[in-house]
């Protein structure tokens, strides 16, 4: 059952006016609302370039489980019948998509609620966005939360919705990228993994076997990370179930002495995007930080996307992480650009 709808009005093309309703929801979506909001996200990533929605809130359409709540803005029923009486198209042609805008709003965290939002370009700056963030804000101040939205590619129409509701910048996220040789030349360039530092071995993640390992040790890496310190064995197998996943292209990294696995570097390459891998997430145990196996786990997934013929590499890192920042610059990566995080200062 949705928590608020409202019937709101907005101009749509010249000298006529889209009537639109705002609902929140628990969910999981239904499929077709599922499927038009992957619709809304291509067709805004085809317009502007850059994903609107990360991965987790995809994966999430549909889950359950996920502490999440779902804000979409779609036509009214007498708008839609009006466009349906000119063959679903609108007053210049294009047809008028099935959802309009959407927000997804994470409520896991502790003080900030985490969002994402897309609108459609064939309906921005018509109100709709300012609509669904208003009551973005709204379902996460009614579980006393402050409302963190992040901007996919810092564009400029995100940030003059921001604007809008006195957001400002309180978090970047860099994404940085290099260009990645061909397996026999990772040696040349200093990248090859060769053997694991003394006291270590290396091995492939096992499906069915190390989620349960895996997610206690991540969640102690990343204790102090707002959504990465959050991931659970359903995400975990909501990635498992995903085309690109690939056990082997997942290393852990165990103690030689007690059988522990102390770090790991997972990797992945899109279907869509074969040629472009990402390291996905590395980690190291505080146990055995100051050993180099940050470095040679980094090395090791390089090897593994140079593999599987990926000529690009790209990562993903808290700008003020200046540990990390140094030890990617050091193995060649360049900042590309930055998600931002909009939350009121």
């Amino acid at each position: 059952m949705n928590d608020f709808t409202s019937a709101v009005a907005s101009r749509f093309a010249v000298g006529r006016t889209l009537e639109f309703t705002v609902e929140d929801r628990r969910g999981p979506l239904s499929p077709d609302d599922a499927a038009a909001v992957r619709d809304l996200a291509r067709d805004a990533e085809s317009n502007d370039g850059v994903p609107p929605l990360s991965e987790q809130p995809l994966l999430s359409l549909e889950s359950a489980e996920a502490p999440v709540r779902h804000v979409i803005a779609r036509a009214s029923s007498a708008e839609q019948h009006r466009h349906a009486g000119r063959g679903g198209r609108g007053p210049r042609g294009p047809r008028l998509p099935q959802v309009l805008a959407y927000a997804q709003i994470d409520l896991g965290g502790t003080s900030r609620a985490g969002a994402e939002l897309v609108v459609h370009p064939l309906v921005r700056r018509r109100g709709i966005g300012l609509a669904v963030l208003s009551r973005a804000m709204h379902v996460a101040s009614a579980r006393d939360r402050s409302l963190a939205l992040w901007a996919h590619g810092d564009l400029p129409a995100a940030r003059r919705l921001a604007r809008s509701r006195n957001l400002v910048v309180v978090r970047e996220l860099w994404r940085m990228e290099r260009p990645l040789p061909a397996p026999e030349d990772l040696e040349a360039e200093g990248l090859a993994a060769a053997d694991p530092p003394e006291g270590y071995r290396a091995r492939t993640f096992v499906p069915g076997e190390d989620e349960p390992v895996w997610v206690r040790l991540n969640s102690r890496v990343f204790a102090d990370h707002p959504e990465q310190g959050r991931v659970t064995m359903a995400d975990v197998r909501a990635r498992e179930a995903e085309d690109w996943f690939d056990g082997d292209a997942f290393v852990l990294v165990e103690r030689e002495s007690d059988g522990e696995v102390v770090g790991y570097c997972w990797t992945k390459v899109p279907t869509e995007t074969p040629r472009t891998g990402e390291i996905y997430v590395l980690g190291v145990d505080a146990s055995a930080r100051g050993t180099g196996l940050g470095s040679w786990l980094l090395r090791a997934g390089l090897e593994r996307l140079a593999a599987k013929g990926a000529t690009t590499v790209e990562l993903y890192v808290d700008g003020d992480n200046e540990a990390a920042v140094a030890t990617y610059e050091r193995a060649g990566f360049k900042r590309a650009n930055a998600d931002v995080q909009l939350a009121v200062g």
